[in-house]
């Protein structure tokens, strides 16, 4: 038998990068720190990127062009986010680097075939996620000039029905905060709680090797 000071440390896992959108910074942290991921690496890209996903593909290229050779395994932490196949398009000169699955960041935390049955349910639906809650005054309300022009509400939320807030933690404050944004635009509320959805999936597969 030998003795517990002929035991030899375990090799660390080699660093492992995921570039993502600023939108899902907070959950990566928290998934990383909650599982001992100490080789993740997480570069968040700009979240605003969002209002013009043309600008996703070419950010996601010098990136990755910046990363290769220094890593174990390259994940993107994005879905197709409103690039129309840009993102993919990019993937396919890296081969062995993946994205998150679905189309949006609501297929990825709540599943497409739940976003789907939302969908058909009242297509009229506006999305928000804890992030876009915390950050609705800066995204949408300024973004918008809602504040200068109210009246605009009706212009662009006037084919919309109701508010579905998918939360990623169960907070009573974000909540609030949720209820309020779907008040101010004039629209119904549903909350559907979703956790981390297939985030936490993929991104313990990446970490994993």
């Amino acid at each position: 038998m030998s003795k517990s000071g002929d035991s030899k440390p375990q090799p660390r896992p080699a660093p492992v990068l995921v570039i993502a959108c600023g939108a899902l910074g907070r959950e990566l942290h928290a998934l990383r720190q909650a599982n001992g991921w100490d080789h993740l690496r997480i570069r968040c890209l700009d979240a605003a990127l969002h209002l013009r996903p043309q600008g996703i593909a070419p950010r996601l290229r010098v990136e990755l062009e910046r990363a290769q050779g220094q890593y174990a395994r390259v994940f993107v932490g994005y879905a197709d986010c409103g690039s129309y196949g840009g993102i993919d398009r990019v993937l396919a000169d890296f081969p062995g680097v993946e994205r998150l699955p679905g189309l949006h960041c609501y297929d990825v935390f709540a599943g497409a075939e739940r976003i789907e049955h939302l969908a058909e349910e009242e297509p009229g639906t506006f999305y928000l996620t804890d992030f876009l809650v915390r950050f609705f005054e800066r995204l949408v309300v300024e973004t918008l000039d809602l504040d200068g022009h109210p009246e605009l509400a009706e212009a662009f939320f006037g084919n919309y029905r109701r508010v579905v807030y998918l939360s990623q933690t169960r907070d009573e404050e974000l909540l609030t905060e949720a209820r309020t944004a779907a008040t101010r635009l004039g629209l119904e509320f549903t909350h559907v709680h979703t956790g981390y959805g297939a985030l936490d999936a993929q991104v313990a597969r990446i970490a994993a090797g």
